[in-house]
């Protein structure tokens, strides 16, 4: 009963401060529309986790149209350098909804996020395809729920391959930056990523594989199917795991 107590009082002082703090509500509203993060900071009585989106189209040098959601790089990068350096973050939690988009821009974040001292954790909810792959495995642990997706295909140009050879020839290497980069971070052999990638008998007018959470558990890019209880839960694991070494 004492344990309760101590737990409604808590929550009752958190309510408090929040009432008679609007300005706090109007910030944090702010910074999640501008650049889908949040700070949970466990109402004090469990580790700060910074809460990162990556959702709709990945945004590069190039702004998506005024119609389309997407995730600007511009603004996680410093949002991840800031969690690396703020000592009151214990650790990151990436939810992951993307169709995929700049190559490059995302794989400067499935770096950044990759190089964190901190402990991470990502969670796909809806689909992380394309270069939203990267993504996903880039955290010390990954989860997915068993309706999310993942769709693995070559490295392509508008849609279509293409004929010249110098051209062709960037595209095998930075697909193989892609596929090296997920084999690193998951359980997924290069070799067998490529055979999902070149797969022609599953997507329509195309190559490709389209796995489901449970079979991209299988194939070992995904470490886990769960929800975000599960991932809150395995991430504040690891945060106490690293706190007593």
């Amino acid at each position: 009963m004492k344990y309760y107590r101590e737990e409604h009082e808590i929550a009752e002082n958190k309510m408090s401060e929040e009432k008679d703090n609007p300005e706090k509500r109007r910030a944090e509203n702010e910074e999640i529309k501008e650049t889908g993060t949040l700070s949970l900071d466990g109402n004090g009585s469990k580790p700060n986790i910074l809460l990162l989106t990556i959702i709709g189209e990945i945004e590069g040098h190039d702004a998506a149209s005024g119609n389309t959601k997407s995730t600007k790089y511009e603004h996680l990068l410093p949002k991840l350098a800031g969690a690396e350096d703020d000592d009151t973050i214990d650790g990151v939690l990436i939810l992951l909804n993307t169709l995929g988009g700049d190559v490059e821009a995302g794989l400067a974040i499935a770096e950044m996020i990759a190089s964190l001292s901190k402990p991470t954790v990502s969670l796909v909810l809806g689909g992380s395809h394309s270069i939203g792959g990267p993504l996903a495995v880039s955290a010390d642990y990954s989860f997915i729920v068993p309706s999310g997706t993942m769709i693995i295909h070559p490295v392509r140009s508008t849609g279509m391959f293409i004929g010249v050879i110098q051209s062709y020839r960037n595209m095998e290497r930075t697909q193989d930056r892609i596929t090296r980069f997920i084999s690193k971070h998951s359980q997924i052999t290069q070799k067998r990523l490529e055979e999902l990638m070149m797969d022609s008998s599953q997507l329509v007018k195309d190559v490709g594989t389209m796995l489901e959470g449970e079979e991209a558990v299988r194939e070992g890019i995904i470490n886990e199917v769960g929800g975000i209880s599960q991932a809150l839960n395995k991430l504040r694991k690891m945060i106490e795991e690293r706190k007593k070494n």
